[in-house]
């Protein structure tokens, strides 16, 4: 009876030293403490120190299964904070779908709760009540940078060959062609944005606020893309064609901003006057009637701050006078290239709209 006692005392200790090895001084100890005692206190009972053994491999095993599942230990105290947090039921009235829809990791960051001003819940995750803002109707839409450098008209005529083709294929489908342009339009901002971020780690020198100006309107661009595909439900054609001119179009853009800016700016300015002109004629049809004029999305009014009866034609507008502040903006970057002088040397216009 002592040999077995001194050999379950001797496998207790072998099994102690393993957990002593294999995780934290504090969950170790923990453990120690937990089973030392009790097969000390009977004098070590062969039976009692098989028990306890037993115990502690399933202690053991539990805590073998937090350390697979993270780098940091659970005290035995916050794994029980961990059980009941997730084995509590959902609060009365509370939604069955997201609490089951809700993503569960050790390393999640809490979601925040935002309200509207009307203390109402936010329901979009794509943007935020603070980065919404009011369209400016009154911008001028007829300003035109007349071509008259080598450059100048060398991006013109890119723009107007461009054009060609995108009539042929939409006609008069303005709610796809909507969507496409923006597609591409949203390209320009992201692809310089993301030059100059390079061009400032490069050098070791501030960017004048160019980098978040030309990221804001690649942002722009694409709420306006994710506006139109609540009117517009584009072909398995028109999404092939999407990847392909985006991937054309992403290249050949990156190619020209690092040998040109001014060029890339003075292009992009152009495709801006031309978006104008699209929408311009998207209006005529919305008020000839060829085009339904339906309720404004629910994401429109909330990311332009516009009325709750607001309708597609309240939308077109402000996407209109979008595009034409990314014109002025677009061929105000090229002039500051034109007069040999870098874009952080002029304010960047950060939340011009």
């Amino acid at each position: 009876m002592m040999m077995a006692s001194r050999q379950g005392a001797s496998k207790l200790a072998s099994s102690m030293m393993l957990v002593s090895r294999s995780f934290s001084t504090a969950t170790a100890r923990g453990i120690v403490a937990k089973e030392a005692v009790p097969a000390k206190a009977v004098g070590f009972n062969a039976d009692v120190v098989r028990r306890n053994i037993g115990e502690f491999w399933g202690v053991r095993g539990s805590v073998f299964g937090l350390r697979h599942g993270s780098t940091a230990s659970y005290s035995g105290k916050d794994q029980q904070q961990e059980e009941v947090k997730h084995s509590q039921p959902v609060a009365e009235g509370g939604d069955k779908a997201e609490e089951k829809n809700a993503i569960v990791s050790y390393w999640g960051v809490p979601p925040s709760r935002v309200t509207k001003e009307d203390g109402t819940e936010w329901k979009w995750n794509c943007f935020r009540p603070w980065e919404t803002y009011s369209a400016d109707l009154s911008i001028n839409l007829t300003k035109h940078h007349a071509p008259v450098t080598f450059l100048d008209k060398m991006a013109y005529w890119t723009v107007k060959s461009l054009r060609w083709p995108t009539d042929l294929f939409f006609q008069r489908r303005y709610g796809c062609r909507a969507m496409m342009l923006e597609t591409v339009a949203a390209v320009p901002g992201m692809v310089g944005g993301m030059l100059l971020h390079c061009k400032s780690l490069r050098r070791f020198e501030h960017s004048g606020g160019w980098i978040k100006a030309l990221l804001e309107e690649a942002e722009n661009e694409r709420m306006h893309l994710m506006t139109f595909m609540e009117v517009a439900n584009p072909k398995w054609y028109e999404r092939a064609l999407v990847i392909t001119v985006q991937g054309v179009f992403f290249n050949a853009y990156f190619l020209g901003y690092l040998i040109s800016p001014k060029f890339a700016h003075r292009m992009v300015g152009y495709l801006e006057e031309e978006a104008i002109h699209s929408y311009t004629e998207f209006l005529k049809e919305l008020d000839k009637g060829n085009i339904k004029n339906v309720p404004a999305p629910a994401i429109a009014i909330d990311y332009w701050r516009l009325p709750s009866n607001s309708t597609l034609r309240d939308v077109v507008e402000v996407v209109r006078a979008d595009e034409a502040h990314h014109r002025d903006v677009n061929h105000f970057a090229s002039d500051i290239h034109y007069q040999g002088r870098e874009l952080k040397e002029a304010p960047a216009p950060i939340g011009y709209h």
